[in-house]
């Protein structure tokens, strides 16, 4: 897929699919495909496999390939599929070239393995990236990967950077740099479906959800109501539906991924357990991960 291409078709709710394990941590490949083509028969606009909801930093570069492979082939060209990559340059560019050849319609490139990078050697590691294939590629701003307005100005120098995924939240931080950018770059909001009414607000109209992976009716709800200007009611839906699953999620590090394999389980999907150094939820979270579950019922 054309850079350009990709980037037209970022509107809406980008799915950012779990990677299904057994029990004895194994891929659940089956799983996995059963999972994307129940996905897919909603209109989410595309789907980020091998991400950190994906469990990107615990597979293997075998697994990884297979992961990206098996997704492209369930999808079957429907929806794009977009790879996550990172780690270092090195790895970075072969998970890109594998993720290429598996049939990846874009790239998403995580901050690299070292959080006090000086802003060249971060520039010369999303460009060597970037060069390396012929997708589209985005970049993920989170964790120790802040930018200044400047530097995301030089980083559009990258001939086929499509898309800035926001993974801070730091709405006044990512106003400036939209403003200062303008419209060189698709905007994504990407640290959580609880942020759609501010992404919204800013006219940002395309976000990453991880509640997709188990209803994705809800996200698409949140779409629809954030777009057409329905605060009211998308104020009563996050309330009512996301903010009390976020709260569990910020209790412990990893429960962003532990919570959504749990509820994915309990809805009749494929989650399984989570890889150290993530942890599963614990017995008593479960009971109120299921409440959460029953509200959601009529978005299942």
């Amino acid at each position: 897929m054309h850079p350009t291409t990709l980037r037209d078709k970022l509107y809406g709710v980008i799915a950012f699919p779990i990677t299904p394990f057994k029990e004895d941590l194994s891929l659940d490949l089956p799983g996995l495909h059963h999972n994307i083509s129940k996905l897919i028969e909603h209109p989410v606009c595309a789907l980020v496999v091998a991400g950190g909801t994906g469990e990107m930093y615990s597979l293997t570069p075998a697994e990884y390939t297979r992961v990206v492979e098996l997704t492209a082939l369930a999808v079957e060209d429907r929806v794009p599929v977009i790879a996550g990559v990172g780690f270092n340059q090195r790895m970075g560019i072969e998970m890109a070239q594998a993720a290429e050849k598996a049939g990846a319609d874009g790239v998403l490139i995580f901050p690299p393995y070292y959080p006090q990078a000086d802003d060249e050697g971060l520039f010369e590691y999303y460009r060597s990236i970037a060069a390396a294939v012929k997708l589209g590629v985005l970049i993920y701003s989170r964790d120790w990967a802040v930018f200044s307005p400047a530097m995301v100005e030089r980083l559009t120098t990258i001939t086929n950077l499509i898309a800035w995924k926001d993974g801070q939240g730091d709405i006044r931080r990512l106003q400036s740099i939209m403003n200062h950018v303008g419209d060189r770059l698709h905007w994504i909001g990407g640290a959580g479906d609880d942020l759609v009414a501010a992404y919204y607000s800013t006219g940002i109209r395309t976000f990453t959800s991880s509640i997709a992976t188990v209803a994705p009716r809800l996200s698409l709800k949140l779409h629809e109501l954030a777009e057409s200007g329905q605060h009211e009611m998308l104020t009563d839906l996050l309330d009512r539906f996301v903010i009390p699953l976020y709260a569990i999620r910020a209790r412990r590090r990893g429960y962003e991924v532990s919570t959504m394999k749990a509820m994915m389980d309990m809805v009749g999907l494929n989650g399984g357990p989570v890889r150290p150094p993530l942890v599963g939820v614990k017995p008593e979270e479960e009971s109120e991960l299921r409440a959460i579950v029953s509200e959601w019922e009529k978005f299942l």
